[in-house]
């Protein structure tokens, strides 16, 4: 049996991290029984010090990318099958600008910015000892913001920010075009990732460019109500 190793629901979707909606889908789409197993607070939070992971018979797979090829070669799978190898380039392309940038400005407008990290972020440290609570969220907060800095897109401005994180969802729009999926008539691995992070920017939760960017091309706001169907009804 798979477990996976998750944050659980958290608002009003599946789970806060996209990655973790990633594997999800991912799971969705093998086929393959499961059941989830939801973070109890604390310092571990798996064998990389990330979620989601996975545990399948015994053997390990911490990163949503290993989960994608571990079902693959265990379960004699391809996502990816009705693709031609330019559709398989460009869709893992598309993947990985999700992935490795556009992420890093989700992170920004969620955690950087007060309103936001208020009602988001900080109340994933609720179970802390009240007395403590106020200087683990402080602690936290300048971790992630060390991180965005390490990374590059924290060095930028928020209007910096905005401007590239938009660039990229205006391309994810122009990638898709009309089809239904990038996989276009049936979804493929990169849907499960691309639309896990087009689903968390649609988040109503939180106040952001990126959700009214999203909301501004149409094909992405049937894109996401495809993914939640599809994925995580």
């Amino acid at each position: 049996m798979i477990t996976l190793h998750t944050f659980g629901p958290a608002f009003g979707q599946p789970d806060p991290s996209p990655f973790v909606m990633k594997a999800i889908a991912l799971l969705n789409l093998s086929g393959q029984p499961y059941t989830t197993d939801v973070f109890a607070g604390g310092p571990n939070l798996g064998p990389k010090g990330k979620r989601p992971f996975l545990v399948d018979d015994g053997v390990t797979v911490a990163d949503s990318t290993l989960i994608r090829f571990h079902l693959e070669q265990k379960y004699g799978l391809d996502f990816d099958v009705h693709l031609t190898p330019q559709q398989k380039g460009v869709v893992w392309a598309v993947e990985k600008m999700c992935e490795e940038h556009l992420y890093f400005a989700a992170v920004y407008f969620r955690w950087m910015v007060d309103e936001n990290f208020n009602k988001g972020p900080a109340t994933f440290f609720n179970k802390a000892p009240a007395l403590i609570r106020p200087l683990v969220r402080a602690a936290m907060r300048n971790k992630t913001r060390k991180m965005l800095h390490a990374q590059g897109l924290g060095r930028h401005t928020e209007a910096e920010i905005t401007q590239l994180a938009c660039r990229d969802i205006d391309a994810l729009a122009q990638v898709l075009g009309d089809d239904d999926w990038l996989g276009g008539a049936s979804p493929c691995a990169a849907d499960a990732s691309v639309g896990a992070f087009v689903y968390a920017g649609m988040c109503e939760h939180f106040d952001t460019p990126l959700l009214a960017r999203s909301k501004s091309h149409k094909n992405l706001v049937a894109y996401a109500q495809r993914v939640e169907n599809r994925f995580f009804a």
